[in-house]
């Protein structure tokens, strides 16, 4: 078992891959078969495909505070006239369907989280058609995010009540970016330099959800998390590293989740709920 990223990646140098890493050490400690493990990660990758898909169509939350912008983004992405690349931005397009099927209470994988849902399932559906990745290799990246996920978890949180949202969509932004590196055929300490990056990026990112509603800003975040993730994966496959090491990184996001004044931790009293206009929302929603 590992409990660092300095670990993960060390251990991992005994494989053919990060995910088979994962596979063999989730087999240890579940006692189930690697291919019993693969079939369930399997269903995981079907609920993000499907949550693409649904949300892509159009779809309008429970409160109507969201919805419909990842089929304008998908529009947008048809008619070809856009500053970023067209897999980033399908990234983006994902992340934000992901999160807005959330908010009309359907069907997603949370990862980590349900609010952080989008960025992994984005990057990973948009690299997929860039990269031509089978299933099998789709199902790696889920596990080499997981991978780094887990360091994350257990050593600073993935609660945006604990620690902001810097644990949920920077977290999510972290695994995916790791999970990016490998899948473009980079190393598992090139996926270490990106986490950091990313968590670094991210770091300070509070959780202040209008009327402590999923939605506001939460979809939007997603759709920024997607996009430092292939910052993230990028700087790391050219050979950038992190001034400060992964875990050192980690640790600091911790404190800095600690020493966050609870406001800003998911209790929709700071930040953009405190906001005239989100005081307003929160009472046509749910009166006085």
């Amino acid at each position: 078992m590992f409990n660092t990223i300095k670990a993960l990646v060390e251990q991992s140098a005994a494989y053919s891959s990060v995910a088979a890493f994962m596979v063999a050490t989730e087999a240890q400690n579940s006692g189930r078969t690697p291919a019993q493990i693969r079939a369930i990660m399997g269903r995981n990758l079907d609920v993000m495909a499907q949550s693409i898909d649904e949300g892509i169509q159009g779809v309008k939350s429970v409160t109507g505070l969201t919805g419909g912008d990842a089929k304008r983004l998908h529009q947008y992405l048809e008619n070809g006239d856009f500053f970023l690349g067209a897999t980033v931005l399908e990234a983006v397009q994902n992340a934000v369907a992901v999160n807005e099927v959330n908010a009309k209470m359907g069907l997603i994988c949370a990862t980590p989280t349900a609010g952080s849902a989008g960025v992994v399932a984005g990057c990973l559906v948009a690299v997929t058609k860039k990269l031509a990745l089978t299933r099998e290799q789709q199902i790696d990246f889920l596990f080499t995010a997981g991978a780094f996920g887990l360091v994350i978890a257990n050593n600073a949180g993935i609660a945006g009540a604990e620690g902001g949202c810097q644990a949920e969509v920077g977290s999510a932004s972290a695994m995916a970016a790791a999970a990016l590196v490998c899948a473009k055929g980079g190393t598992a300490d090139m996926a270490a330099q990106a986490v950091a990056m990313s968590l670094a990026n991210l770091m300070g990112l509070v959780c202040d959800p209008v009327a402590g509603l999923v939605e506001v800003p939460c979809v939007k975040r997603n759709a920024m998390g997607a996009s430092q993730a292939f910052v993230s994966a990028d700087m790391a496959l050219a050979g950038m590293r992190s001034v400060i090491p992964p875990d050192e990184v980690i640790a600091a996001m911790d404190q800095v989740g600690r020493l966050m004044p609870s406001v800003f931790k998911e209790t929709a009293e700071g930040g953009l709920a405190a906001t005239p206009t989100g005081q307003k929302l929160r009472h046509q929603i749910f009166g006085d």
